[in-house]
């Protein structure tokens, strides 16, 4: 039992479970009735994801130093708010439950998942490949 990290519209691993969409958008141009069927998400969790501003933040990031900015305020965000709560029950259910989240972010060392996966690991979740 596990929780795995993906990239979002990409083809599900074998036995990966319940998908997590951790965006603060659904995938525009896809009915809501096609998002588990293309491989994106079966439930959407944007408690999880950077706000607005945090976002824009992250995709104007031309350097190491700002995108590490980045890193700390989407942390900080996470830390202020119910992510935290929801983060530990994740890293409970990692142990009991297959499931993964995600998101759209081509790069995961540019994108929030890579923070998500580090908070998840300080909590000791279980996490694979």
């Amino acid at each position: 039992m596990a929780v795995r990290i993906v990239r979002l519209g990409t083809p599900r691993a074998r036995g990966e479970g319940l998908r997590l969409g951790t965006v603060r958008r659904p995938p525009r141009g896809v009915r809501r009735s096609d998002f588990a069927r293309l491989d994106f998400y079966d439930l959407w969790l944007p408690v999880l994801s950077p706000s607005a501003p945090l976002v824009k933040q992250a995709l104007a990031a031309r350097s190491a130093r700002e995108l590490a900015r980045f890193f700390r305020k989407f942390r900080t965000e996470l830390a202020r708010g119910p992510g935290a709560q929801v983060l530990d029950l994740l890293a409970a259910l990692s142990h009991g439950a297959d499931f993964s989240l995600g998101c759209y972010c081509e790069d995961e060392r540019r994108c929030h998942r890579s923070a998500l996966r580090d908070e998840l690991e300080e909590r000791g979740a279980a996490i694979t490949s």
